[in-house]
């Protein structure tokens, strides 16, 4: 949606709030064409430092989405009203094959999320370099694939235990499996005049 729109001002509203955020992690796609949803081939990392007023981006093809990352670069730039220092790290893990960059994605954001920004203090300083780093894509899916399965085991928890109006079903007691549906906003006029 950013790389997309001409002007990103016209986008801020959709987005959530950037005031007071200090990091911001975006996944960049090559797709130059929003008709086609599968029309990006690949998937790279953009790490941007909003306090720091730069961005890395790694991409486990090497240079395959700097152009595409730059781009999202200079429009998070308008966006933030800040300059934002764009740095490609070129020891960024590599794929061996065409379809991993999805998971290198996701394992390079968890190990520069979890594993360093999360556990430092806010005085000392972050290497965001992943040099010397192993990405294996094989169990990385699996991992993907436990987490998937922890949080729909844990929503199917919380909705058996919602204490929402809509947990019954329709008056017969019995709890209802789906969320509460949007209605139509004439029939509710209506309802509410009678």
């Amino acid at each position: 949606m950013l790389n997309l729109t001409p002007d990103p001002l016209t986008v801020k509203e959709a987005l959530p709030d950037l005031s007071k955020t200090s990091h911001i992690f975006l996944p960049i796609n090559n797709n130059t064409n929003p008709s086609l949803p599968e029309g990006g081939s690949h998937w790279s990392l953009l790490v941007v430092s909003v306090i720091d007023g730069v961005a890395f981006h790694y991409d486990s093809l090497g240079d395959e989405n700097d152009r595409p990352a730059m781009l999202a670069n200079d429009k998070l730039s308008r966006l933030l009203g800040q300059r934002l220092r764009f740095v490609s790290l070129r020891d960024a893990p590599l794929q061996e094959n065409g379809s991993d960059c999805g998971v290198f994605v996701c394992l390079n954001m968890q190990k520069l999320l979890v594993e360093r920004l999360l556990k430092v203090d806010n005085r000392d300083k972050v290497s965001m370099s992943l040099r010397g780093r192993h990405v294996d894509a094989k169990t990385g899916r699996k991992e993907m694939l436990r987490t998937i399965e922890w949080f729909r085991k844990e929503g199917e928890k919380r909705r058996s235990r919602s204490a929402s109006p809509w947990a019954g079903s329709r008056g017969t007691g019995e709890k209802s499996r789906s969320p509460p549906r949007i209605g139509d906003e004439q029939e509710e006029e209506r309802q509410s005049i009678r």
